[in-house]
Protein backbone atom coordinates (compact mmCIF):
# COMPACT_ATOMS: atom_id res chain seq x y z
CA UNK A 1 0.00 0.00 0.00
CA UNK A 2 1.72 3.27 -0.81
CA UNK A 3 0.89 6.89 -1.39
CA UNK A 4 1.20 8.23 -4.94
CA UNK A 5 3.32 11.38 -4.14
CA UNK A 6 6.77 12.56 -4.34
CA UNK A 7 7.84 10.58 -1.18
CA UNK A 8 5.88 7.32 -2.61
CA UNK A 9 5.60 6.16 -6.24
CA UNK A 10 5.05 2.88 -7.66
CA UNK A 11 2.04 1.48 -9.28
CA UNK A 12 -0.67 0.09 -8.36
CA UNK A 13 -2.53 -2.44 -9.66
CA UNK A 14 -6.15 -2.37 -7.39
CA UNK A 15 -6.75 1.46 -8.05
CA UNK A 16 -6.97 4.35 -5.41
CA UNK A 17 -9.94 2.93 -3.44
CA UNK A 18 -8.57 1.36 -0.57
CA UNK A 19 -9.70 3.87 1.66
CA UNK A 20 -13.51 2.31 1.36
CA UNK A 21 -12.16 -0.66 2.99
CA UNK A 22 -11.57 1.55 5.70
CA UNK A 23 -14.41 3.43 5.81
CA UNK A 24 -16.34 0.13 5.90
CA UNK A 25 -14.22 -1.37 8.72
CA UNK A 26 -15.02 1.81 11.03
CA UNK A 27 -18.85 2.29 10.00
CA UNK A 28 -19.95 -1.56 9.72
CA UNK A 29 -19.51 -2.68 13.50
CA UNK A 30 -20.86 0.39 14.79
CA UNK A 31 -23.75 0.11 12.43
CA UNK A 32 -24.75 -3.36 13.44
CA UNK A 33 -24.83 -2.33 17.07
CA UNK A 34 -26.82 -0.23 16.31
CA UNK A 35 -29.26 -2.24 14.07
CA UNK A 36 -29.35 -4.46 16.52
CA UNK A 37 -30.25 -2.11 18.97
CA UNK A 38 -33.22 -0.83 17.24
CA UNK A 39 -34.34 -4.16 16.08
CA UNK A 40 -34.19 -5.27 19.99
CA UNK A 41 -35.85 -2.23 21.05
CA UNK A 42 -38.72 -2.16 17.82
CA UNK A 43 -39.65 -5.92 19.28
CA UNK A 44 -39.81 -5.41 22.95
CA UNK A 45 -36.69 -7.32 24.02
CA UNK A 46 -35.04 -3.94 25.35
CA UNK A 47 -36.69 -0.53 26.56
CA UNK A 48 -36.12 2.22 24.30
CA UNK A 49 -33.23 4.31 26.10
CA UNK A 50 -30.37 6.14 24.76
CA UNK A 51 -27.27 3.79 24.89
CA UNK A 52 -24.93 6.61 25.22
CA UNK A 53 -26.75 7.90 28.38
CA UNK A 54 -27.62 6.31 31.93
CA UNK A 55 -29.80 3.42 32.23
CA UNK A 56 -29.76 2.33 29.48
CA UNK A 57 -28.48 -1.02 27.58
CA UNK A 58 -25.27 -3.15 27.14
CA UNK A 59 -23.77 -3.42 23.25
CA UNK A 60 -24.50 -7.33 24.17
CA UNK A 61 -27.36 -6.58 25.18
CA UNK A 62 -28.53 -5.90 21.42
CA UNK A 63 -27.29 -9.02 19.91
CA UNK A 64 -29.33 -11.82 22.25
CA UNK A 65 -32.87 -11.12 21.03
CA UNK A 66 -34.55 -11.84 18.12
CA UNK A 67 -33.60 -10.27 15.15
CA UNK A 68 -31.08 -8.40 16.94
CA UNK A 69 -29.26 -11.97 17.38
CA UNK A 70 -28.45 -12.40 14.13
CA UNK A 71 -28.18 -8.84 13.11
CA UNK A 72 -25.41 -8.41 15.30
CA UNK A 73 -23.82 -11.89 14.18
CA UNK A 74 -24.23 -11.20 10.64
CA UNK A 75 -22.35 -7.92 10.97
CA UNK A 76 -20.01 -8.22 13.19
CA UNK A 77 -18.43 -11.63 11.49
CA UNK A 78 -17.61 -9.52 8.60
CA UNK A 79 -16.15 -7.18 10.36
CA UNK A 80 -13.60 -9.03 12.13
CA UNK A 81 -12.40 -10.33 8.39
CA UNK A 82 -12.16 -6.48 7.94
CA UNK A 83 -10.22 -5.62 10.84
CA UNK A 84 -7.37 -8.18 10.29
CA UNK A 85 -6.97 -6.77 6.46
CA UNK A 86 -7.15 -3.13 7.79
CA UNK A 87 -4.37 -3.80 10.29
CA UNK A 88 -2.41 -5.64 7.98
CA UNK A 89 -2.64 -2.66 4.79
CA UNK A 90 -1.81 -0.29 8.06
CA UNK A 91 1.65 -2.49 8.67
CA UNK A 92 2.48 -2.26 5.22
CA UNK A 93 1.75 1.52 5.49
CA UNK A 94 4.26 2.15 8.49
CA UNK A 95 7.01 -0.12 6.91
CA UNK A 96 7.33 1.92 3.86
CA UNK A 97 7.10 4.97 6.18
CA UNK A 98 9.97 4.03 8.09
CA UNK A 99 11.47 1.39 5.95
CA UNK A 100 11.35 -1.00 8.63
CA UNK A 101 10.05 -4.44 8.80
CA UNK A 102 7.37 -5.01 11.25
CA UNK A 103 4.31 -7.11 12.12
CA UNK A 104 3.38 -5.82 15.49
CA UNK A 105 0.03 -4.18 14.03
CA UNK A 106 -0.65 -7.41 12.27
CA UNK A 107 0.31 -9.66 14.85
CA UNK A 108 -2.57 -7.34 17.05
CA UNK A 109 -4.81 -7.58 14.55
CA UNK A 110 -5.21 -11.48 14.20
CA UNK A 111 -5.50 -11.86 17.49
CA UNK A 112 -7.79 -9.12 18.22
CA UNK A 113 -9.67 -10.37 15.48
CA UNK A 114 -10.58 -14.06 16.46
CA UNK A 115 -11.57 -12.02 19.95
CA UNK A 116 -14.01 -10.57 18.50
CA UNK A 117 -15.01 -12.92 16.90
CA UNK A 118 -15.58 -15.69 20.36
CA UNK A 119 -17.33 -12.88 21.65
CA UNK A 120 -19.67 -12.61 19.20
CA UNK A 121 -20.08 -16.42 18.45
CA UNK A 122 -21.06 -16.45 22.63
CA UNK A 123 -23.07 -13.71 22.55
CA UNK A 124 -27.01 -14.97 23.43
CA UNK A 125 -25.97 -18.14 24.92
CA UNK A 126 -26.23 -18.73 28.70
CA UNK A 127 -24.04 -20.07 31.20
CA UNK A 128 -20.56 -19.55 33.37
CA UNK A 129 -18.66 -20.81 30.12
CA UNK A 130 -20.01 -18.45 27.72
CA UNK A 131 -19.83 -15.20 29.86
CA UNK A 132 -15.89 -16.14 30.41
CA UNK A 133 -15.34 -16.10 26.76
CA UNK A 134 -18.17 -12.93 26.09
CA UNK A 135 -15.73 -10.80 28.58
CA UNK A 136 -12.41 -12.22 27.68
CA UNK A 137 -13.17 -12.06 23.87
CA UNK A 138 -14.47 -8.22 24.78
CA UNK A 139 -11.51 -7.45 26.94
CA UNK A 140 -8.96 -8.50 24.72
CA UNK A 141 -10.87 -7.14 21.36
CA UNK A 142 -11.03 -3.95 23.06
CA UNK A 143 -7.66 -3.85 24.58
CA UNK A 144 -5.24 -4.97 21.86
CA UNK A 145 -7.55 -2.57 19.46
CA UNK A 146 -6.64 0.39 21.83
CA UNK A 147 -2.65 -0.78 21.89
CA UNK A 148 -3.08 -1.31 17.98
CA UNK A 149 -4.25 2.46 17.21
CA UNK A 150 -2.08 4.03 19.69
CA UNK A 151 1.41 2.52 18.24
CA UNK A 152 -0.20 3.31 14.54
CA UNK A 153 -1.16 6.87 15.78
CA UNK A 154 2.49 6.94 17.58
CA UNK A 155 4.14 6.10 14.49
CA UNK A 156 2.23 8.46 12.18
CA UNK A 157 2.44 11.76 13.85
CA UNK A 158 6.43 11.11 13.29
CA UNK A 159 5.68 11.66 9.88
CA UNK A 160 3.15 13.01 8.51
CA UNK A 161 0.38 16.47 10.26
CA UNK A 162 -2.43 14.13 10.63
CA UNK A 163 -0.98 11.97 12.89
CA UNK A 164 -1.04 14.20 15.48
CA UNK A 165 -4.93 14.09 15.17
CA UNK A 166 -4.69 10.63 15.84
CA UNK A 167 -2.74 10.46 19.01
CA UNK A 168 -4.60 13.00 20.67
CA UNK A 169 -7.99 10.85 20.12
CA UNK A 170 -5.97 7.94 21.66
CA UNK A 171 -4.94 9.91 24.77
CA UNK A 172 -8.76 11.21 24.86
CA UNK A 173 -9.62 7.01 24.97
CA UNK A 174 -7.11 6.43 27.16
CA UNK A 175 -8.52 9.40 29.49
CA UNK A 176 -11.60 8.52 29.20
CA UNK A 177 -11.32 5.10 30.22
CA UNK A 178 -9.34 5.46 32.84
CA UNK A 179 -11.76 8.67 34.07
CA UNK A 180 -14.31 5.47 33.86
CA UNK A 181 -12.51 3.07 36.25
CA UNK A 182 -11.99 5.97 38.85
CA UNK A 183 -15.98 6.57 38.84
CA UNK A 184 -16.33 2.89 38.93
CA UNK A 185 -13.70 3.07 42.01
CA UNK A 186 -15.85 5.65 43.78
CA UNK A 187 -18.43 4.47 46.51
CA UNK A 188 -20.33 7.29 46.41
CA UNK A 189 -20.79 7.08 42.86
CA UNK A 190 -23.76 4.81 40.95
CA UNK A 191 -21.06 3.63 38.28
CA UNK A 192 -23.92 0.72 37.45
CA UNK A 193 -26.08 3.26 35.51
CA UNK A 194 -23.58 4.67 33.87
CA UNK A 195 -20.96 2.03 32.42
CA UNK A 196 -23.13 0.93 29.30
CA UNK A 197 -22.81 4.49 28.34
CA UNK A 198 -18.87 4.44 28.60
CA UNK A 199 -18.80 0.96 27.10
CA UNK A 200 -20.89 2.72 23.89
CA UNK A 201 -19.27 5.72 23.90
CA UNK A 202 -15.57 3.93 23.65
CA UNK A 203 -16.57 1.84 21.07
CA UNK A 204 -17.50 4.59 18.96
CA UNK A 205 -14.30 6.49 19.92
CA UNK A 206 -12.25 3.37 18.27
CA UNK A 207 -14.43 3.26 15.03
CA UNK A 208 -13.85 7.19 15.20
CA UNK A 209 -10.35 6.49 14.95
CA UNK A 210 -10.73 3.87 12.45
CA UNK A 211 -12.83 6.50 10.00
CA UNK A 212 -10.05 9.12 10.72
CA UNK A 213 -7.26 6.27 9.20
CA UNK A 214 -9.34 6.01 6.04
CA UNK A 215 -9.07 9.52 5.66
CA UNK A 216 -6.12 9.52 5.56
CA UNK A 217 -5.84 6.52 3.18
CA UNK A 218 -7.76 9.00 0.98
CA UNK A 219 -6.18 11.88 1.36
CA UNK A 220 -2.61 10.61 0.53
CA UNK A 221 -3.69 8.12 -2.29
CA UNK A 222 -2.72 5.10 -0.63
CA UNK A 223 -2.69 2.29 -2.37
CA UNK A 224 -2.37 -1.80 -2.24
CA UNK A 225 0.30 -3.08 -4.45
CA UNK A 226 0.74 -6.60 -5.19
CA UNK A 227 4.48 -7.62 -6.14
Amino acid sequence: MQANNADFKNTAISGNRIWLLGLLTGLLPMLTMHLSWLAASIQGHLEWCNPYWLHCHSVSSTGRYGLGYFIFKGGMIPALVLLSWYWWLNQQWLNRLSNHHSQKLCVLGLIASPALLIYTLSLGHVGDTFYLLRRAGVVIYLGLTFIAQLLLSAALARHITQGKVLLRLSFATLAIALFSLLLDALPAVDYKSMEDAFEWLLILLLNLHVLIVAWLWKIHNLRFVLK
